[in-house]
């Protein structure tokens, strides 16, 4: 089958949803299937092309499985809204030029999302190569936005929340991670006003966790050596520092524990919010601020945390799973979420007794959790049942092999 892909990352850019569709595409192209991938240019880390890649608009590779057409990200201040909206549109311009002028036609074509706009070029795509189109949702957007108070304006979001019924409604199928997010999606595809029946569109593929690559590791490593950790009980973040992620959380928690000797919080990763967060955090010796690490040092990274902290403001349990969840239970350590009750983190963790739960942005409870974990609970248990429960989990040959299958099936 000829399947053709449009997607925001793609292998060798290090951000999560790269490496979930590059690890798809490796099993699709394991089962026969021929591939064509257009994505962007490596550009996440930094938020800038990387140096290696800069000097064209579009790259177009021929490999032994299909292609890769990579085009300029146009890459933008990722405080202002408005820059990256610009940024989304002119990639997705780039993007549905690339798809449409492929010689050979795809037999399906799937679109992963955020941004929300790719979902428009793989529709026209598809209805103009009359093949089929399935729509990956890793987030859902706008409601994400919306939540975090990074799009207030009501014309804005009427047009943003009708384009993505738009393109739901136009997909063959919508794939998301969790009950949660199913249940939101169908919500918006459903027409009660006319009666429509969603049926079984909306399909739950999760991210898959890759267990061999990601396995409990020594807490003394590299990492603990260079960043000065030593055998303090680390209280890790590792991830984008974005309007979704309270981290002030850590700041605050890391204050309270400022007499601590034995207790050290760290903050691995970049985005939007770091400087802010860094200010906060001025003149706490106690709380490390450190740049994202190369993708084959994430076992490292993973192993020299103690506790993982995983926070979602109030309101995005139903719209966002961080991926980095089955990453942490994979290496076998403690997890403490600050996310809504009844959702996919929260019921995860609580259920397999692999760390604690507390209410988004309450400050008393994450600190009062803080020093449960690192004073009272059994660390190593936690990390040993979350990392049982993930060997359960989706392998990337088991999501590549249900995506093969609904392709089947739509292409049927």
């Amino acid at each position: 089958m000829r399947i053709q892909v449009v997607c925001p990352h793609f292998e060798p850019d290090a951000a999560p949803t790269g490496v979930v569709m590059s690890e798809i595409v490796r099993g699709l192209v394991s089962r026969g299937h021929e591939v064509d991938v257009v994505t962007s240019l490596p550009w996440y880390p930094e938020h800038a092309v990387d140096e290696a890649w800069k000097g064209r608009i579009i790259r177009k590779e021929t490999t032994r499985w299909g292609s890769t057409t990579r085009v300029y990200p146009f890459p933008a201040d990722k405080g202002s809204i408005a820059a990256r909206a610009f940024g989304f549109a002119g990639f997705t311009a780039l993007a549905c030029l690339c798809s449409l002028s492929r010689r050979r036609r795809p037999e399906v074509v799937m679109a992963m999302s955020p941004p929300l706009t790719l979902g428009l070029a793989a529709w026209l795509t598809a209805r103009l190569r009359r093949a089929p189109f399935v729509f990956n949702v890793q987030d859902v957007f706008p409601d994400v936005a919306v939540a975090v108070g990074a799009i207030s304006n009501q014309r804005v979001i009427r047009l943003l929340e009708g384009l993505e019924r738009f393109v739901y409604r136009r997909a063959d199928a919508v794939t998301v991670l969790s009950e949660d997010l199913r249940v939101n999606v169908e919500s918006k595809i459903a027409d009660r006003t006319a009666g429509d029946r969603v049926g079984d569109k909306v399909r739950i593929i999760p991210n898959f966790v890759d267990v061999e690559r990601i396995r409990p590791q020594e807490r003394d490593n590299a990492y603990r050596s260079e960043f000065g950790l030593g055998a303090r009980t680390v209280v890790m973040y590792a991830g984008n520092l974005g309007f979704s992620q309270p981290l002030e959380l850590m700041v605050e928690a890391a204050r309270s524990l400022a007499d601590r000797d034995d207790v050290a919080f760290v903050i691995n990763g970049g985005g939007s919010r770091r400087q802010e967060l860094e200010v906060l955090a001025r003149g706490l010796d106690n709380l490390l601020f450190v740049d994202y690490q190369p993708v084959e040092r994430l076992g490292e990274v993973l192993a020299a945390g103690d506790v993982h902290v995983i926070a979602l403001r109030r309101g995005l349990g139903r719209s966002s799973v961080p991926s980095k969840l089955y990453s942490v239970l994979a290496a076998g350590r403690a997890v403490l979420a600050s996310v809504d009750s009844g959702t996919e983190v929260a019921t995860v963790v609580s259920s397999q007794r692999a760390g604690l739960v507390v209410a988004p942005q309450d400050q008393e409870a994450f600190t009062a959790a803080v020093l449960d974990l690192v004073d009272n609970a059994d660390l190593a248990a936690m990390g040993s049942a979350g990392r049982q429960f993930v060997l359960q989990w989706a392998s990337p040959d088991g999501v590549a092999e249900a995506y093969a299958d609904l392709f089947a099936e739509l292409t049927s």
